[in-house]
């Protein structure tokens, strides 16, 4: 029997609540906005995935706040292009693109080399790039593609980052998952999901559920110094990360659901932003967030600490971390 045949019953009940809570406070607009009009002056900020969607929208809202802002993307025509758009939507913008594939281990050692050369800090990370439901498929480096792209790609990113986030008074890592973490387990005796296990739902909600744990272990880690960290659920949003799961005819308009159940990228991004700006938040660290509130209830998985210490240790071992950034 498959790994998916074992936990659909949970997984079916725990997605019900998911699209309810989800659809439910989009169509009654209960929505909540960012209130903070903190200007960041110059701190440098980057964002992984930052050519749509709620990435390119966080990137832009940065710029108007004054941040000198890196966009890592992978697709480099599709980056310059938003950076463009940027520009033409806030002509002040101090916006700079570099080639940031997640899925690629060296891409993401060279980015961070470039970013290092360029600047002396960074004051926020945002790591946003993400990939949802794809069919198997494995990365640059062998691994389960959402695993290594969601996971392992920012996991070695985050920590390339470290030196320069420990330079900055005070910095702020905020990771995007999704309220799919829910649906989620670390399988760690098979985290690639390989022999007839992989299921594109189980490898993205897993992929996700690692994002919180993550947050959490590097929070720890990182207690005695000024860098916090958080994690968050962006919602539902009418974005291109569903291209997977259902395709788009560009001839039609929106739909019901994109009018309707879906948010813009512009309310997506407003918890994001919220973890990054918000002053409020400057004591906390390793929480999850979602509608810009910290979310202090969550599923067992989300706060078992012995596995997040678990997949932390294994991560360092599949990207081969270099010994001087262990923390």
């Amino acid at each position: 029997m498959s790994l998916w045949s074992h936990i659909r019953l949970v997984y079916i009940w725990r997605m019900l609540g998911i699209i309810v809570y989800e659809f439910g406070t989009n169509f009654f607009g209960l929505r909540r906005k960012v209130k903070t009009d903190k200007k960041l002056n110059g701190q440098v900020v980057v964002v992984t995935g930052a050519n749509t969607g709620i990435g390119k929208e966080t990137a832009y809202q940065m710029t108007l706040r004054e941040a000198k802002v890196y966009i890592g993307c992978r697709d480099v025509k599709k980056g310059e292009t938003a950076v463009n758009e940027i520009q033409s939507m806030n002509p002040k913008a101090d916006i700079k693109l570099l080639k940031l594939d997640l899925s690629s281990l060296q891409s993401v050692r060279h980015f961070a080399k470039e970013l290092s050369q360029l600047e002396s800090k960074v004051d926020i990370l945002i790591n946003n790039a993400g990939v949802m439901a794809c069919p198997e498929l494995q990365t640059e480096d062998g691994f389960e593609m959402q695993f290594g792209t969601n996971h392992l790609g920012h996991f070695l990113l985050t920590l390339h980052l470290v030196p320069l986030l420990k330079k900055s008074p005070a910095a702020r890592v905020v990771t995007v998952s999704a309220c799919a973490y829910k649906c989620g387990q670390i399988h760690l005796n098979n985290i690639n999901l390989r022999n007839g296990d992989y299921h594109p739902l189980i490898a993205y909600t897993q992929s996700k559920l690692a994002n919180i744990l993550f947050s959490r272990e590097l929070a720890n880690r990182l207690r005695h110094t000024q860098v916090k960290t958080y994690a968050l659920g962006p919602g539902v949003i009418d974005t291109d990360l569903k291209r997977h799961v259902e395709k788009v005819d560009e001839t039609k308009g929106k739909g019901f659901m994109e009018r309707h159940l879906m948010m813009t990228p512009f309310m997506g991004s407003q918890t994001t932003l919220y973890c990054a700006l918000d002053e409020g938040l400057a004591d906390e660290t390793g929480y999850f967030y979602d509608n810009c509130r910290r979310i202090d209830y969550m599923i067992a998985e989300a706060n078992d600490y012995k596995t997040a210490k678990a997949l932390w240790e294994l991560s360092e071992d599949l990207v081969k971390l270099e010994d001087h950034l262990r923390i």
